[in-house]
């Protein structure tokens, strides 16, 4: 059995718990729109053609904030084909997904599908294909009250009032050679630093998010923040991060250990972005937007699938594209990169999972069919609707193991919140050992723990591997189940985690 000590003071705390790092991401890419979140004619359909199945799960997840309409799509996208009576919308190419764009679905009708998921708006412009004007109109047509052409077109396509949208993506990886409209870090940011400037001359309310690199493999990361806020650091108010990990090779272990990576990632932009503030003698502080995170195979392990994305054939209207199915094991991982968030929250105070619904989703639905969580689904809803208050700094020690890609990793992975209003201690853990149980052990200093409030355990299903996943046929054979045996004894927890496991523990407490 291993064995893991963490020690939690009330008093050593990173700083309040961002709601907006719940967020997830809505692209007009395969599934997840057409046949995802909006579905006229489907039997769980609203009056606005919005799945109500697919919207009672999202508010399940407790999603805060979704990012729109992409992605790859944005850098081609005319935000105008989304307006107006739909029957006049034009229908059009979509490069970056090789798809058909009905525009059937566009800005007024996410405004209102996120009102009744209850979720903020973030919303992106096109800096591949458009620049400062179209960002401008759309900031306008969106947020402006009235009495300007684009404000009272707004009104007169159905909303009356401003939709009020306060954070927006200034273009999305614009660093990648396959976006439509890459730039260099030059030219991408001056447009950003003027596109930007003219969005605040209509709206100074509004948060910014820069375009950082794409991923940390980016020949150009690190150069590339340092340029763009360069040029556009007292516009900004966010840069941006994306990642996506994998099982690769049989290499579980590495996989398991990927939170590092993202740790890594994260605390590298911090320093860049510090660095140029210092350099430029700026007051205020960049933080970062971690707007697209996931578990992404190109290739499901031990198999040779090519991925969807490559298997062009003809133009369709919403095809299936990147439709993972997620196992036991992406599932805990997936909550380690929730805890790498959670750890950085002083800095990152937004984050994304892509996406919602279908595509590398937590949520699945089919064409006229069900609609079902995914495995990723619960360590995402238990850390958003457990984590609140402030979040602490924890001491870990315990046992070890080692990997190709990372070197050693703590073999149970460890976050925790307080929330002195309502006297709970929220912990999150992982167990990533394949075979051995974890003996963990939690110590609170400032803290007396009364009893436990809830404790639930997601691991693999009795008679199952750890490639079990959840499906249209079994859409609950991965799910938490209750974990027994957690023991408060004075100010110390102990418990014990079965293997590749991720758990939420709940204590309530009050000041020692």
């Amino acid at each position: 059995m291993s064995k893991a000590t963490i020690t939690a003071d009330r008093d050593f705390t990173v700083g309040p718990v961002p709601r907006r790092l719940f967020g997830s991401f809505v692209e007009h890419m395969g599934r997840c729109v057409y046949s995802g979140i909006y579905e006229p004619g489907h039997p769980a359909a609203d009056q606005n053609g919005f799945r109500r199945d697919v919207l009672k799960l999202v508010r399940e997840l407790g999603v805060s904030v979704v990012r729109y309409p992409g992605g790859n799509f944005v850098s081609g996208y005319r935000w105008e084909d989304g307006v107006g009576p739909v029957a006049e919308r034009p229908r059009r190419i979509d490069g970056a997904w090789h798809s058909i764009e009905t525009n059937a679905f566009g800005l007024h009708e996410f405004a209102a599908w996120a009102r009744q998921a209850d979720v903020e708006v973030m919303e992106a412009v096109n800096l591949g294909t458009r620049g400062v004007e179209a960002a401008r109109a759309l900031v306008e047509y969106a947020n402006h009250p009235g009495g300007t052409y684009l404000s009272d077109l707004r009104r007169r396509n159905g909303a009356p009032d401003p939709f009020g949208i306060k954070l927006w993506c200034l273009g999305n990886e614009m660093d990648g050679p396959w976006q439509i409209g890459h730039k260099t870090a030059d030219e991408y940011g001056r447009l950003a630093a003027e596109a930007g400037k003219a969005m605040k001359l209509v709206d100074p309310s509004i948060e910014l998010v820069a375009c950082g690199s794409s991923n940390s493999g980016m020949p150009t990361f690190g150069t590339w923040e340092r340029t763009v806020l360069g040029h556009a650091y007292d516009v900004v108010d966010n840069i941006s991060l994306h990642a996506y990990y994998e099982e690769a090779d049989g290499d579980v272990a590495s996989f398991l250990a990927t939170a590092l990576d993202m740790d890594h990632f994260i605390e590298s932009v911090v320093a860049t972005a510090d660095a140029t503030r210092a350099a430029g003698k700026h007051d205020k502080r960049i933080n970062l937007s971690f707007d697209e995170w996931n578990v992404w195979y190109t290739r499901r392990p031990g198999e040779d699938m090519p991925d969807a994305i490559t298997e062009r054939g003809g133009w369709h209207e919403h095809p299936r594209i990147i439709e993972d199915a997620y196992s036991v094991t992406d599932a805990v991982v997936v909550g380690t990169l929730l805890n790498s968030l959670l750890r950085h929250g002083d800095r990152v105070r937004i984050a994304n999972l892509a996406q919602l619904v279908n595509v590398i989703a937590p949520i699945r639905s089919e064409e006229g069919g069900p609609a079902w969580r995914q495995s990723i689904f619960w360590p995402f809803a238990q850390m958003a609707n457990r984590a609140r208050g402030q979040i602490l700094r924890l001491a870990t020690s315990g046992d070890r193991f080692p990997t190709e890609k990372f070197g050693d990793a703590d073999l149970v992975d460890a976050t925790a919140t307080w929330d002195e209003e309502t006297g709970r201690l929220a912990l999150f853990l992982a167990n990533r050992g394949l075979t051995e149980d974890a003996e963990v052990s939690v110590t609170l200093r400032g803290l007396d723990a009364a009893r436990v409030a809830r404790a639930e355990v997601l691991t693999v299903p009795d008679g199952t591997d750890r490639y079990a996943v959840n499906d249209e046929q079994h859409p609950d054979r991965v799910r938490p189940r209750a974990l027994d045996g957690v023991a408060v004894d004075g100010d110390t927890t102990r418990l014990t985690l079965p293997p590749l496991s991720w758990a939420t523990v709940e204590l309530d407490v009050s000041r020692a």
